[in-house]
């Protein structure tokens, strides 16, 4: 009995000893404030808790207030430092590859690859941003433009002849389908596999606690990357056996690199950059794109201004029938304002991982090496308060702000050596999308009795990262098609 006993105070005091040393981790010098949550599983279900708000995500607000900009916690397992502040967020890209580096938390790694180009570092991520540039850059874009546009003209026309069209399933399959050409020249309608309904099944569970277990949205993740993982496969090895005399697609271009002699690239390194892009190029964009025309349905006025901007475009142009420049789309000033404004309040990507690789020291605070850092996303705490209300959906507080690149308040498309790639290509998109939903196929059917309007849903949930669990479906409707029904909204 007394050999019981003893022993049961062993196992207590073991326990007590690890839980003490769970909350109170390590340190040469003093961790910022902050609580590590329950053993194992952290504050983890706190940061996947879904809220509504349009302000700081509640998880990072709640601990702002208490504890500061810089806080420590604890995220599935891992010892995270979590900054909210400007100095220290760009002080961390800024030193990318010296002092910190990329870093993802496991699950991430299991869902995207362990070759993905997120987990790469140094030579090997520089040689892949330069691929991806063969694609997403200025040269390339300038070459895609017309084919944005017919796609954005494509989706709203069958829009039109539909009673309701749900925005983000319409976006990202127009966005979907445009990538897949580029990158692989896969085209729905001709394919007896439906390549995106694997992404969706991946999306589902992308941001979600990561318990693979049958009927979770994380096993349906990882089922949905698995799928796609194998298409892909099936059509690179296609590819490699019967090889295109002329490059047509990135998937040619991949394997031209794949072919030379002493290359650094592998069939697992391009497979997995090949699916990361695919998801990267519609998911985020498609959501960034609902949501801007979200807000514009509930801000009139600023409605106005982006229409006068693009009739004023139309105006110029010396044939009406034709598309697009590049000129005309680089002057597209107020756009630009607009996408920012909606990046800046969407807070799409729920952080942005980086991992200590010494230790650091910044402003009393000790962050150990190897311990990971979380900056926060776009938040409206972090942006220019030129505009007093960071709430308000307000495109004007960027005027006379470059737009190009990172600055320390305003970091949606990463910073420093890995500034998002595929930014200038979703800004593209989003803006084509805008002129021709705005501008160029609206214009004839502007009047009162052409009438748009919300039908349902248009609603967000952040799980952390935002979605739109009941869609947001519109009703685009030609004057033949409907009569003066109450609660339309007049476009003038």
């Amino acid at each position: 009995m007394w050999g019981l006993c003893v022993g049961v105070l062993v196992v207590i005091c073991i326990v007590t000893h690890w839980v003490y040393r769970w909350r109170n981790p390590s340190c040469n010098g003093k961790l910022p404030p902050g609580s590590m949550g329950l053993p194992l599983l952290g504050e983890s279900l706190q940061f996947f808790s879904p809220n509504t708000s349009s302000d700081i995500p509640p998880f990072i607000k709640q601990r702002m207030k208490r504890y500061g900009p810089i806080f420590k916690t604890n995220l599935v397992g891992r010892p995270v430092v979590v900054s909210a502040d400007p100095d220290l967020n760009y002080f961390i890209f800024q030193q990318e590859g010296k002092i910190f580096q990329s870093w993802y938390p496991d699950t991430f790694t299991e869902i995207f690859g362990k070759q993905n180009v997120g987990s790469l570092h140094g030579f090997m991520y520089k040689y892949l941003k330069n691929m991806m540039l063969n694609l997403f850059g200025p040269e390339s874009l300038k070459k895609m433009l017309s084919e944005v546009e017919e796609a954005a003209c494509r989706t709203l026309q069958q829009s039109s002849c539909q009673d309701s069209v749900e925005l983000k399933d319409a976006t990202a399959r127009m966005i979907f389908d445009l990538t897949a050409k580029k990158l692989i020249s896969y085209d729905s309608t001709r394919s007896p596999e439906n390549l995106r309904k694997n992404f969706v099944a991946f999306i589902q569970g992308l941001i979600s606690f990561p318990l693979d277990i049958p009927g979770t949205a994380y096993h349906k993740c990882l089922q949905g990357r698995k799928k796609a993982m194998k298409m892909l496969k099936n059509m690179l090895q296609e590819r490699r056996e019967m090889p295109r005399k002329q490059q047509k697609d990135f998937f040619d271009y991949v394997i031209e690199e794949l072919r030379k002699e002493g290359t650094v690239l592998t069939e697992a390194i391009a497979l997995d950059l090949m699916f990361v892009l695919l998801f990267a190029s519609f998911e985020t964009t498609s959501l960034a794109l609902t949501y801007a025309i979200k807000l514009l349905s509930d801000n009139p006025l600023v409605f106005k201004q982006l229409q006068e901007e693009h009739e004023a475009i139309l105006e110029r142009r010396e044939d009406p029938n034709s598309g697009v420049t590049w000129q005309e789309y680089k002057s597209m000033t107020f756009t630009f304002q607009l996408i920012t404004e909606t990046v800046r309040l969407a807070n799409i990507v729920p952080g942005i991982f980086r991992k200590a690789l010494r230790e650091i020291n910044f402003k009393g605070y000790t962050i150990p090496a190897g311990w990971a850092v979380m900056v926060c996303p776009p938040a409206v705490h972090l942006n220019p308060t030129k505009y007093q209300d960071p709430l308000a959906f307000n495109p004007k507080r960027w005027e006379g702000m470059e737009l190009n690149g990172a600055t320390k308040h305003f970091m949606a498309f990463g910073g420093g050596m890995r500034f998002c790639v595929g930014t200038d290509f979703a800004k593209v998109q989003m803006a084509v999308f805008l002129h021709c939903l705005k501008a160029k196929y609206l214009p004839s059917l502007m009047s009162e009795h052409f009438r748009w309007r919300p039908i349902k849903g248009g609603n967000i949930v952040r799980t952390p990262g935002l979605q739109f669990p009941n869609g947001f479906h519109v009703q685009i409707a030609e004057k033949d098609r409907r009569k003066r029904e109450p609660g339309y909204r007049t476009i003038h």
